[in-house]
């Protein structure tokens, strides 16, 4: 009887030896196109807070009054941001994509939805900047008022789109006094009476133009999703009586708006609004004092939870993002407006926050 040949040792470790060179190159392939391989998508994360009670790094004050008596405080009133990997010039690669699908406190999103179409890094910085400017305007303006005292202001034209009706007929620094013959204070209440109207009713907008005033009648068209408009940006600008100076740092956009007028009024105010206790939270601001939606709300959370605040307040509007997503251990209050968060603040510094609307109730 012969026995079969059977390979020799040889022979199986020359087996083993490619299955192991062929998992390698495979690996290696998979290593390098993950890495190489760019992506159109851009990685939300929880970013750093800021106490705009606190100091900046040589010692100064983030929030200074110049020209008006200001008050010591205590506490922490902490506005939350978002660090954001990848923009249109530097996609993400493959396993930064897989890595923010993993991670439960990052959101993986297509860039046009968060810096919008066909722009450069350079002009989402320019206008990260102009939006952050006019947040700080906003919240100087809203932080004086709620003391008592008056910020005048013009609300200007400041730009104008190309074929819709405001062509032609209004101009850059053309100051809005009046809508239908009703005087108007407020950028947002212009903007409120000009779409609450059907598209394509006509609408008289009083102006002041080289010290002239005079009324200019336009048809308004749909500026999008059926809303009635004239294709005008108008922007405040303020007379105030002193100086408030806001220094974010390198932060842009404007959702710091409510936490900086909540400190601009702690500062300018006697005794500390919080009482010592650390409250962060984010939201827009506008010339009215109303809090809008922002985004990234769930990755603030988590960075408040991070810098040890216990209690967050988030704009209404975001609140069908917030429903689910609250860290453990954070209290989240919804506002609307900016009295609603001064309400919210001094109550959760009385120890009397359980009763604060919620996105829940």
């Amino acid at each position: 009887m012969i026995d079969p040949v059977q390979p020799g040792p040889s022979k199986r470790g020359e087996r083993i030896a490619g299955g192991i060179l062929l998992v390698s190159v495979l690996l290696l392939i998979v290593v390098l196109a993950g890495t190489f391989i760019k992506l159109p998508y851009a990685v939300e994360r929880p970013g750093p807070v800021t106490d705009t009670l606190g100091s900046l790094d040589d010692g100064s004050d983030l929030v200074q009054v110049t020209g008006a008596k200001s008050y010591q405080t205590e506490g922490d009133l902490y506005f939350t941001t978002v660090r954001i990997l990848g923009n249109p010039e530097e996609h993400i690669n493959g396993w930064e994509w897989l890595i923010g699908h993993l991670d439960p406190d990052s959101t993986v999103l297509p860039e046009k939805d968060v810096f919008g179409e066909d722009r450069t890094e350079k002009e989402i910085e320019e206008m990260n900047t102009a939006m952050m400017q006019g947040s700080q305007d906003n919240s100087t303006a809203v932080g004086i008022r709620s003391t008592g005292t008056k910020v005048p202001q013009e609300n200007l034209v400041a730009r104008v789109g190309e074929d819709l009706p405001a062509e032609g007929k209004l101009k850059p620094e053309d100051v809005i006094t009046s809508v239908d013959g009703t005087r108007i204070d407020r950028v947002s209440e212009i903007v409120s009476a000009i779409s609450d109207r059907e598209v394509g009713e006509k609408v008289r907008v009083g102006i002041r133009r080289d010290d002239r005033a005079r009324t200019v009648t336009m048809t308004t068209e749909d500026i999008g999703g059926g809303r009635a408009g004239i294709g005008v940006g108008i922007e405040p600008k303020y007379d105030y009586p002193y100086e408030v100076s806001i220094d974010a740092g390198r932060v842009g956009g404007p959702s710091a708006g409510m936490m900086f007028a909540l400190a601009v009024h702690d500062v300018l105010t006697p005794g500390a609004l919080t009482k010592g206790k650390s409250i962060a939270g984010t939201g827009t601001i506008n010339d009215s004092g109303d809090v809008g939606p922002i985004g990234g709300i769930h990755q603030k959370m988590v960075g408040a939870r991070d810098a040890d605040a216990t209690w967050f307040l988030a704009p209404q509007d975001n609140c069908s993002s917030v429903v689910g997503a609250i860290p453990e251990g954070l209290n989240v209050v919804a506002v609307g407006t900016f009295d609603e968060a001064l309400t919210a603040v001094k109550s959760i510094a009385k120890g009397d926050g359980a009763d604060l609307p919620t996105c829940e109730k």
